[in-house]
Order: structure tokens, then sequence, then C-alpha cells
């Protein structure tokens, strides 16, 4: 049995959680989705208490012996231990202070046990005396979630720069193959496959960048602001030395932030990082859309690439298969820009110093980056690792199509050149036929002046071998 402000609750046996926790399972059967479903939220609530307890520590106001177990606790936590004690729901009311209070009870008595007490014997480590000394939801929580997100962030980098190296080995073996390029769906100027596929390579490398300068805006950390900013009941010293603590543990330039009361409610970092996580997902569902393209038909359609078959298509179309691995990208992309309307409407719904609705930042930035680390890891292996190139197709568009007109404006004038094109429409030929019929260049000239490698202006030393 344990004891609150609404009275005495029975809390299960077995549970390391205690009575805050326990009412919280009640109100909030809502979507099934536990602190745990995200491992390193759990690590990164775990980082948030013992830097608070060393801070506590270090400026005199917590005893030797309880840091102690709250370090056992840590450990036992970093190790992997106890993850399943962090069930309280995503979705709640009260602004985290069922999930801040579900970690004060689980480390006081996971710290309890294992220096030797029982669980509940709260006179020697206690949920909020210890826990949450110097400390509230209000900067615990919020510093919980961008831990979580940084630790995360390094993950989801790592693995869309293996993507976009992917793209760059495919640019490099298609480097030399010509193709046309295209403009609002009609025919252009000429390419090579390889530059396009360097181009996906080099967007999705300016993405990266842009995840790897939006973490920065969640280095500024609101602990010790405690309930609305003003540091009630904080030592001094405690914010320095907490933040000092949490980019030790996690390799990280955590800073105080410079006006506590702004940072409270204020939610810039979070909008940045999902506002990144968006373009990430944009970027890759142009690119898988262009995948899709390519790869129409085979034989109806664009048909320039194949995607690797990786299973049937249809349940009634014999033979039929389609890009299931692109599609589940766009799928991806869609939710995510999902999640960051989401991030946007809470950013902007929190009343005066406080924001209630962090508990959504955290959970759909956190679906965005589990989802996009999935999609990249499935488009890499099971995608852009096998793609092929049509040649024969490509040829046969580079000898039809009339947009290497183009390069003829410097040699016959805009207005001969635009004759010419008329004409091949009009007559269904190539452009490349009618030159010949009109004797407009020799086979000399048609060699050296409509190349399509020379047209593209390939620069082979341009890209990353």
């Amino acid at each position: 049995m344990e004891h609150d402000l609404l009275g005495d609750k029975a809390v299960p046996a077995n549970a390391y959680y205690g009575v805050q926790t326990a009412r919280a399972l009640e109100n909030f059967q809502i979507s099934n989705v536990p602190m745990n479903f995200y491992p390193e939220f759990v690590e990164a609530f775990a980082i948030v208490k013992v830097a608070a307890a060393r801070a506590n520590t270090s400026v005199g106001a917590m005893k030797p012996d309880r840091l102690a177990a709250i370090e056992k606790a840590y450990e036992a936590i970093k190790a992997g231990r106890y993850h399943d004690q962090f069930q309280v729901d995503w979705y709640q009311g009260g602004a985290g202070t069922s999930a801040n209070m579900n970690a004060n009870e689980v480390m006081a008595n996971v710290g309890l046990e294992l220096t030797g007490r029982k669980k509940g014997e709260y006179q020697h480590l206690e949920p909020h005396d210890d826990l949450n000394m110097s400390q509230s939801t209000n900067d615990s929580y919020p510093t919980a979630i961008k831990v979580a997100f940084i630790l995360r962030n390094a993950k989801l980098v790592d693995e869309l720069q293996k993507l976009a190296q992917s793209f760059r080995t495919k640019g490099n073996q298609f480097i030399e193959i010509p193709k046309m390029g295209r403009t609002e769906l009609q025919d252009a100027v000429p390419m090579t496959v390889g530059q396009e596929f360097h181009a996906f390579g080099a967007s999705l490398e300016s993405e990266i960048e842009l995840l790897k300068d939006a973490e920065k805006y969640l280095y500024p950390v609101n602990m010790g602001a405690t309930a609305i900013g003003s540091g009630i009941n904080v030592p001094k010293g405690y914010s320095e030395a907490v933040a000092k603590e949490l980019a030790k543990l996690t390799g990280k330039p955590i800073v105080p932030a410079s006006d506590m009361f702004a940072a409270t409610w204020d939610q810039q970092g979070f909008v940045v990082y999902s506002g990144a996580l968006k373009s990430v997902a944009i970027k890759l569902s142009k690119i898988s859309s262009d995948l899709i393209l390519l790869a129409s038909g085979p034989r109806a359609g664009l048909g320039e690439i194949d995607l690797p078959a990786i299973q049937p298509g249809s349940s009634i179309m014999p033979g039929k298969v389609n890009p299931v691995i692109p599609e589940l990208i766009n799928v991806i992309a869609f939710r995510v820009v999902g999640n960051d309307a989401g991030v946007a409407m809470a950013a902007h719904s929190g009343q005066l110093q406080l924001n209630a609705y962090e508990p959504l930042v955290g959970l759909a930035v956190m679906e965005s980056q589990h989802l996009m680390f999935k999609g990249a890891v499935a488009l890499r292996t099971k995608c852009v690792d096998s793609i092929t190139v049509n040649e024969q197709v490509l040829s046969r568009y580079m000898e039809e199509t009339v947009g290497i007109v183009t390069a003829l404006n410097p040699v016959i004038g805009y207005e001969k050149a635009t004759e010419l094109a008329n004409e091949a429409y009009r007559t269904d030929k190539g452009l490349l036929e009618i030159i010949r019929e009109k004797k407009v260049l020799t086979e000399e000239q048609i060699k050296d002046l409509l190349d399509p490698v020379k047209l593209a202006n390939l620069d082979k030393s341009k890209y990353p071998r």
C-alpha cells in the first residue's frame, strides 16, 4: 500500500513503480504506447536523474549514500534492466508529471533494492525528496525529451549517411550512361544516370547537415528552472552543475538556458528539430517518387531503371511487381509531415509559463526518428543497392528525343532550331533523323555537337569515388 494526496492505493507487489504511476496507468489507457516503447527515452530520463543527483551532491544538497543508490539504479537502467517498469502511456495530461513520477518511483525502488533495502522503504531513498530534488516535471521532463532526441539523432544521421553513400556508389557505377533529363515531365537536355544518382546523394547529404545543425537547438536546457523558471527550491550552482553533468553523460555541449522563464515554455528547439526531420522526409519522398517514375512500366512507362523485385505485386495481375519500398518511404514521409504539424500545434498551444503538450512533441518526434531510420535501412538494402539501368531504353530515348535541339542554338540559332523541333514533333520523327535528312550537320558535327555525355557537361572529378 502507498499513499498520496488522494489517499491510499494498492500497488502490485512485483512493481518497481509507485502510487502516482499506478494512478496514471488507470487514467491514461489511451494509445498502448508506453514510455519504454522508445528505450532511449528511458535511458534519457535515467541520465537526467543521475545528472541531477550528481549536481545536488556537488553543491551539498544531497547525501552521498543517496547518490550512490541513484547511481546504481542509473547503471542498471542504462544496461537495459527495468525498462518494463516505465509503463505510463505517452498520451497523458499533466505536462508529463506522470512520466516524471514513473521515472522517480522506479529509480527510487531500484536504487533501494540494489543497496540492500526493500521496495517502498522511502525513508532511505524517496521519489520526491531525492529523485526529484531541485527539479520539477517542468524542467526534468523536457530535458529528458531533448536528451532522447540527441541520443537518437546520431543513429539516424549514421543511417542516412549510408543511404547517401549508396546513391553515390550507384552514381559512380552509372556515371557515363547518357539519358534525357526532364523538366515538368517533358524532355529537357541530356545528362547521365550517374549525375542523377549523385544528385540524390548530394541532396541527402545536405539534409544530414541540417539535422546536425538542428540538434544544436536542443543543447540549452532549463534544468534548475523548476516550476516556472524562477528556480524555487534550487541551491546555488545547481543549474550549471547539472548541465555540466548532462554534457559529460551525453558527450554533447549541453548548457543552461540563458532565460529559464522563457525556456520553460519555449518550444523552439523542438520545432526546429522536428522541422529538420520534416525536411529529410520531404527529400526522401521526392527521391522515392522519382524512382517510382523512372521505373514505371516496365513496358508502358518510362522503364529507365529496374528496381529489385522483392514480392509479387498483385493478387489478380500475373507477373506484376510494384515499387513497394519507395512507396513505403512515401507513407513514412507523409506520417513525418503529419507529426511535424502536431509538434507545431503543441508548441503554440501552451499557456503562460508552461507548455502542457510536450508529451505529444516527444512522441511525435521519436516516432518520426524511428520511422525514418527504419525506412532509410529498407530503402538502401532492399532497393537502391540493387537498382539496374535499362541502357537500351535510354539509348532509344536519346535517338528519338527532340530535347537535344537546345545544343544547336549556338550553331544554327534559336529560330532554326525551333523549326527543326516542330517538324520532329509534327512528323513523329527523331531530331537526329531530320538533321540527317536535311543535311543540317555532317556526321562529324553530329558526333561532336550532340554527344550526350559531352552535352551533360560531365566532370567526374566533381564526384566522390
